[in-house]
This record gives structure tokens, sequence and C-alpha cells, in this order.
């Protein structure tokens, strides 16, 4: 990061030494020299970025555990994101249908071997800050609602649809740097929730999950915040089956239709049950178990070998 001036692609935040002329137009990011070598990391890539003489790269600022890279199109920035066949579905569904139901959602494309998100700051036009800024590492919805009518109350509407989001789509991975707000530039003002983006590891990410059960963790975890703010209710948008089929028809890409139908429709009519969960208990295992089911996602089994895709609450 010291490398680059601390500069990244969705924000105008950077840093100099004491003394440096370097101006932003010095520092920011123009090109994509080292994005194959980042995203696909071949062996021609490797070599031709061995003998180059340039070495600032976004991609000395990308987090997370998928290989991905940013790369210029048009003179816009587009994320590109390795994934596979059900990972590419998975993000595709969630965001066609976030557009159906009328959702703030990051732009997404399908490409070869990946999926290719749009810049949502345009160019750092405005300033995305990661929910991490403000929460650490503290994902709990209750907490996060609190913080969010201190500093950005226009915000709640849209994070409550992204939390439902993926309550019915069963996406453990909403953690503190997959969501947060946008800034104004030049005045600071915070403007609202970030588009909803990250995806991939919902739906059928890691396989057909099983039935739907009350006890699902998240499911639990949605309805306890409704319960405490029954008003919220009016954010969230009604589902039909119709809508469903229609978004899987638009994604275009072959599964399993009627079990991504059953998946959606079957978590859709559990959201309105209320938990009967102590909410000290939930507070308590909530992270552990996001934690756990994170890493079961991402290896498809526990220590045992035995093949896991959902934690629930008894």
């Amino acid at each position: 990061m010291i490398h680059v001036n601390g500069a990244t692609i969705t924000d105008n935040y950077w840093i100099r030494p004491i003394g440096s002329g370097l101006t932003y137009d010095d520092i920011r990011f123009n090109d994509d020299y080292f994005s194959n070598l980042a995203l696909k990391g071949t062996y021609n890539s490797f070599n031709r970025a061995a003998n180059s003489k340039r070495s600032r790269t976004p991609e000395l600022t990308n987090i997370g555990s998928f290989e991905k890279c940013w790369k210029l199109r048009d003179g816009q920035w587009w994320m590109h994101k390795s994934a596979t066949h059900e990972e590419a579905f998975s993000e595709l569904f969630v965001y066609a249908l976030g557009l159906a139901l009328g959702m703030n959602m990051a732009i997404y494309e399908r490409g070869e071997k990946c999926v290719k998100s749009k810049d949502f700051t345009d160019g750092a036009s405005v300033n995305f800050e990661p929910a991490a800024a403000f929460m650490g590492d503290n994902e709990d919805y209750e907490d996060v609602v609190s913080a969010l009518e201190l500093l950005c109350p226009e915000a709640i509407p849209d994070y409550i649809r992204l939390i439902f989001m993926d309550t019915i789509c069963a996406n453990p991975d909403r953690h503190t740097n997959n969501f947060g707000l946008l800034r104004d530039t030049r005045t600071g003002k915070l403007l609202g929730l970030a588009p909803n983006y990250d995806n991939n590891m919902a739906m059928i990410a890691r396989g057909y999950p099983s039935k739907a059960k009350a006890n699902d963790l998240l499911i639990v975890l949605f309805n306890d915040l409704m319960e405490s703010h029954p008003d919220y209710k009016t954010y969230i948008p009604e589902i039909t089956e119709d809508i469903v089929r229609s978004t899987i028809s638009k994604v275009g890409m072959r599964v399993r239709a009627q079990a991504i139908v059953d998946l959606i429709m079957g978590r859709y009519a559990l959201v309105k049950i209320t938990s009967k969960t102590p909410g000290k208990i939930r507070h308590i295992i909530r992270n552990t178990s996001l934690t756990l089911l994170r890493y079961v996602l991402c290896t498809g089994q526990d220590e045992r070998g035995v093949v896991l895709y959902s934690v629930g609450i008894d």
C-alpha cells in the first residue's frame, strides 16, 4: 500500500511523503498492466510482469480469498473475479433478482471463468468506505443498525434490503468488508449505502442446499431484527415464483431451476417466522457460527470430512 501511496480504485484517499510535490493525478492508477497476472497467474503473464519497468498497480490493494483483478474498459474500471459455474450463477442471479425487486445493485456481467463488476464509485467520483471502518469486524445486525442510525440513517432501508437478500439467497459472507457507505468527495457527507455486491458465496456456490428450516441461522437473525424493528418490514419487497423463474431465465445459465425456486421461495416463506431463541445467546454465537459457515463453504466440508451447507440454531 505504501508503494502505491495508499491509493485504491474506489476512493481518493492517499498519502505522500512529507515535503513531496506529488499530486493525486501523479499517483492515481491509469493502466491494468498486471491484471492477467493477478487473475490467472499464467506463466506468460508472470514473465511479462517480471520484465516490466512498471510497478504501480491496483492489484496491490485487493483483498479477499478469490483471485481477482481490476481491468480498464473504455476508461472505466471493472473488477474481474474468478468463479466456477455455480459461483457465477449465484452472483448473477442475486444481481438480477435485486434489479427485479428494485434494489440498489452493483452492475455484474458474466466473463470467461469469472464474473465482472463495474466500479460503483465511477472512478472515485464518490468515496467508498467499507463498514469495517466504523464497525471493525462486528457484523451483528442490531449493532450495524445502531451505528447507521447515528452515522447515516438514510442507509438503513438499503441495509435491511441487503440482509434480506442475504437471508433468502443463503449468503453467509456479508462481513464488514462486503458492504459499506458512500461519501461525497467534496463535502465529506455520507450519502447512503453502497450498492449490493459480492454474492458469489450465496445460493448454490457450494452445492444445492437442503430445504431451509426455521432454525436456519440467517433466517433466525433476520427475523430477530424484524421482531425488534417491525417498522422495517415496510422495506421488504414481495417475491413471487414468477419473479424467481423470470430471473433464472434472464441469467441464462444451466441450473436446476426448480431447486432454485424451492430455495428462494422456501426461505422467503420462513422470513415471517419469529425466532424464540434468547437474544443474548444469538448475539454470542452469531459471529462464531458465521465464521464456521464461511470455512465450510470455502472447503465444502468440516474437520471430519462431512459435507455441510447450513448452520442452524435449535
